[in-house]
């Protein structure tokens, strides 16, 4: 079983999107997906209870916020969509099983500066200290060649954490959440562009 945390303390920054699109990209390569939602707004579960029966499964899992974590065997991957402001007791929980972590971050002064003392956070935390649990960073809602995308990657570079990769700002997201469908819910002419900027995340997470 391996486990990918979703996190930033910054509400809104795109936790959920990624979460249920990277739970859909497994379950659409036939893997066992669960997919765990630990923020009380339960917007994943929602997307779930939204998802066609004809789509390839995802299973939900649900927790309360003082609740020890059970990771349940047998299981393929498992998704962790987090809370925001992630912090202490509960993020320490969540990186006991968390073998890779991806940190949502958009080109704005206010997410750019949340993202900046969390990511000094879990560089301090002994998992990742002792590369057991490996952190990669993917820019959100960035259109290239824009001064705000330039901002932003100068931002991430001080931190010597690889960038995975940039998602453009789209409403192809938007409008398949809608219906419970992931990016890799939707035929290929659609989503040809963002899946290739995908590609990384996918090749990351494959990674021993």
């Amino acid at each position: 079983m391996k486990a990918i945390l979703i996190a930033n303390p910054k509400g809104g920054s795109g936790k959920t999107t990624l979460a249920t699109n990277l739970a859909g990209s497994l379950a659409a390569r036939k893997h066992k997906v669960f997919l765990w939602d630990l923020d009380r707004q339960h917007s994943s579960l929602s997307w779930l209870a939204m998802r066609p029966a004809d789509r390839p499964v995802i299973l939900s899992l649900d927790a309360k916020d003082d609740d020890e974590l059970d990771v349940p065997r047998g299981s393929s991957w498992l998704i962790l969509d987090s809370a925001a402001g992630l912090h202490g007791k509960n993020l320490a929980h969540a990186l006991k099983i968390a073998d890779k972590i991806i940190v949502p971050v958009q080109p704005s002064v206010f997410d750019m500066a949340a993202t900046s003392a969390f990511l000094q956070t879990l560089l301090m935390e002994k998992a990742v200290r002792k590369h057991k649990t490996s952190i990669g960073i993917v820019g959100m809602r960035v259109n290239p060649r824009t001064r705000a995308a330039v901002t932003l990657e100068a931002f991430l570079a001080q931190f010597k954490l690889p960038v995975l990769t940039y998602l453009r700002d789209t409403q192809i997201y938007v409008n398949a959440a809608f219906n419970g469908l992931s990016l890799f819910d939707l035929p290929e002419y659609l989503s040809g562009k963002d899946l290739e900027q995908w590609q990384p995340i996918l090749d990351w997470i494959d990674e021993d």
